[in-house]
């Protein structure tokens, strides 16, 4: 069989590098759209159809959800009998080397127990030592003058050494890369210092402790594995073809590993789209990227595009040309039909009159909900509860993606929370009227304010005193009529059902959210029946759960008994921060997204329609301000000792927002809708730059009035 046949939808310039006899170092470069990932996937199968003479394929990722298209494939009852391709991030690959020949390297490498097994941090235990070591120095007061919370400082520590492993430097110069490049008051100088301090401190611990957190391995696997010829053996052995998708989203070291082993592998595809580089404060290095194609033996260029809206690519191309600042005609001669400038006063009215336009779209069959995605610079908890609580007042299906919030700000978490605080009495955790009520609010109350603050009010105290719920029957009569003793019915079912649980105390935490998610939140009548979001929050917090009990059992400095103590107080205090990828396989699809502007991005998926919200606001050209981390000054391509200046600032602004605009718009099929306030949910008047360049398109269009901000 030929192999058009077997992929009969791909073109003819897709085929040519999907047969299996293609071999070599080639290279692939693209726009968004023009069938790269699909061809990457395609010529995966071939591989597996045809065999392997050794090792199977390795597929290189950024980052696991752009690894998505190629899972399904793997998974897909079709799929060829035999070896399974290897689909890995670079954190990935070095967790296993590491974990593999860690005898043959733990000593040499500096680790003081190297007869030990060693201990891979996730991000939360990472955060959880991190606490645990620079919270002393917070409390001395060696952070003075830095307004941030301990949760954000740490995770910025931990950046900085993730940042020092996938550049490459020694990370005992953090500190002096960012004193040196650093222009402002004197004073930031020495929080520079005891950021370094605090990694120094952190890399020690973990040294005399076999713990290594995603800075340690990479730092690992190239110091200590990668020289190693056995090592390279190996790898060579386990696999013979290498694809590396959207590699310039990836970090430099990624770059280099794959430069070194290119020549080792039968064929090695490597791809690249044009306008990527949206993790660049992650480490991602577009410029490095570039040189690692010119390695390549044969280069290929893909230009026909299966999915871009001519007409929305000719508004991003000129919407980029106006952000940097380069020369366009003076008269533009844009389709104004497929893109519209809505002005509103309040955030309130934007958010009104958004849902509605969804809903139009909906009924009048133009859309369906999985084509509309709601974007924001950045998604806070007013504007994403406003838009939920709008669209299901609608009927219309949604979910909401945040990667960079931590579950325990979940309302639906902080519930369970509390209710663990209540099943594990000896705990003796306290809880506030305040968390009462908002439990209540969620499981027994249906939303109604009223009834859960008179019952939290009387509760509450009395669990803090006795540890026990009180009884319904208990209440005065006129409260329980207040109450209604439908209320009052439901509220006795979850008290017995905790009671329960409380007699069976020694169940594991994340074995508790199980059993009371299954058998009591999800019945008739409790808030969480058929809610899809809360089921996904809550099946990350069992994960995360889970993954802590895992780890501290292996640490003999936590009292086993009060591991899930441990869990919820460093969950509350907002050091664990839980940030899991959501299983987007059992996400539901059809349903309207709400998500900030680079995570839609990164999910690397078009869409019909985006409504880009508070299109004024200055979040779609400042740089999130991070006081302890740079990621521009903290990369190859910074010069060493040079000062970051006000134009430094303003021009990677400049760049990072034409990036923006431009790879959010080429994932739009259909329609835009730029949507801005007079005065934003804070009641601050917007000016952004994002609102200027579009205003700076009006004047240049033929006047069509109605559409004019």
């Amino acid at each position: 069989m030929i192999i058009s046949d077997l992929h009969p939808s791909l073109s003819k310039q897709q085929l040519a590098l999907v047969s299996p006899d293609v071999e070599g170092s080639i290279s692939l470069v693209g726009s968004t759209g023009t069938g790269k990932t699909s061809t990457a996937v395609a010529r995966m199968v071939a591989l597996a159809k045809k065999g392997f003479s050794r090792g199977s394929v390795l597929i290189l990722v950024p980052q696991r959800n752009l690894a998505r298209s190629f899972y399904q494939a793997i998974n897909s009852p079709d799929f060829p009998q035999g070896p399974l391709p290897v689909v890995l991030t670079i954190g990935g690959l070095s967790q296993r080397m590491v974990d593999l020949f860690w005898p043959l390297i733990s000593g040499t490498a500096g680790f003081k127990s190297s007869q030990n097994e060693p201990k891979f941090l996730t991000l939360e235990t990472a955060q959880y030592y991190m606490a645990k070591l620079v919270g002393p120095m917070i409390a001395a007061g060696e952070f003075q003058g830095l307004s941030l919370d301990p949760n954000r400082l740490y995770s910025q520590v931990l950046d900085n050494l993730n940042k020092a492993a996938v550049i490459g430097f020694p990370h005992e110069v953090i500190g002096e890369r960012l004193s040196d490049a650093w222009m402002g008051e004197p004073a930031q100088i020495n929080h520079f210092i005891k950021a370094q301090e605090a990694a120094t401190k952190f890399r020690q611990y973990c040294y005399q402790n076999n713990l290594l957190d995603f800075s340690l391995q990479i730092e690992v696997f190239f110091k200590h594995l990668w020289p190693s010829p056995l090592v390279r053996d190996y790898m060579r052995s386990q696999f013979s073809h290498l694809i590396f998708d959207n590699m310039e989203e990836d970090a430099p070291v990624t770059h280099d590993l794959v430069r070194d082993w290119m020549p080792e592998f039968d064929s090695a595809l490597l791809i690249r789209n044009h306008n990527g580089g949206f993790r660049t404060f992650l480490g991602a290095d577009p410029s490095s990227a570039n040189t690692l194609v010119e390695t390549c033996l044969k280069q290929y260029e893909f230009e026909e595009n299966f999915q871009e809206n001519a007409k929305i690519a000719a508004l991003g191309s000129t919407l980029r040309k106006i952000i940097m600042q380069e020369s366009f005609p003076p008269v533009l001669h844009l389709d104004r039909e497929c893109f519209e400038i809505r002005q509103y006063r309040f955030s309130t009215e934007m958010v009104e009159n958004v849902c509605l336009d969804i809903q139009d779209l909906l009924d009048s069959g133009k859309a369906q909900p999985g084509e509309i995605v709601i974007i924001s610079p950045y998604m806070s908890d007013a504007l994403r509860f406003s838009i939920q609580r709008k669209l299901e007042v609608l009927g219309i299906p949604n979910r909401s993606t945040r990667p960079s919030r931590s579950l325990g700000s979940e309302p639906t978490v902080r519930t369970l929370l509390t209710l663990a605080k209540i099943a594990y009495p000896s705990w003796k955790l306290p809880i506030t009227p305040f968390e009462m009520r908002e439990m209540l609010l969620q499981v027994i109350t249906n939303g109604d304010l009223n009834r859960a603050d008179l019952l939290a009010k009387i509760i509450a105290p009395q669990l803090n005193r006795t540890r026990r719920m009180v009884n319904f029957s208990e209440l005065i009569p006129e409260m329980q009529s207040r109450v209604t003793f439908v209320v009052g019915e439901r509220y006795e079912l979850m008290r017995v059902w905790l009671e329960t649980a409380i007699d069976d105390g020694s169940a594991d935490l994340d074995v508790f959210f199980g059993k009371l998610f299954g058998e009591l939140l999800t019945q008739k009548g409790f808030g969480f029946q058929g809610n899809m979001e809360s089921a996904a929050q809550i099946d990350q917090l069992i994960t995360s759960a889970r993954k802590f009990r895992h780890f501290a059992r292996m640490d003999d400095r936590i009292v086993s008994e009060e591991i899930g103590k441990e869990y919820i107080q460093m969950v509350e205090s907002g050091v664990l921060a839980a940030q899991y990828l959501a299983p987007q396989d059992n996400a539901p699809e059809n349903v309207v997204l709400l998500a900030p502007a680079y995570s839609f991005l990164m999910a690397n998926r078009a869409v019909g329609y985006q409504f880009w919200l508070d299109a004024g606001s200055h979040g779609w050209w400042e740089r999130l301000f991070q006081p302890l981390t740079q990621p521009y000054i903290l990369s190859r391509q910074w010069p060493r000792g040079r000062k970051w200046t006000d134009a430094d600032e303003f021009a990677s602004n400049q760049e990072s927002m034409a990036r923006l605009v431009y790879g959010l718009l080429e994932r739009c099929t259909g329609k835009v809708y730029f949507c801005t306030t007079g005065l934003n949910e804070n009641g601050m008047e917007e000016k952004g730059r994002l609102l200027q360049c579009l205003q700076t398109l009006l004047k240049r269009l033929p006047s069509q009035g109605s559409n004019d901000v």
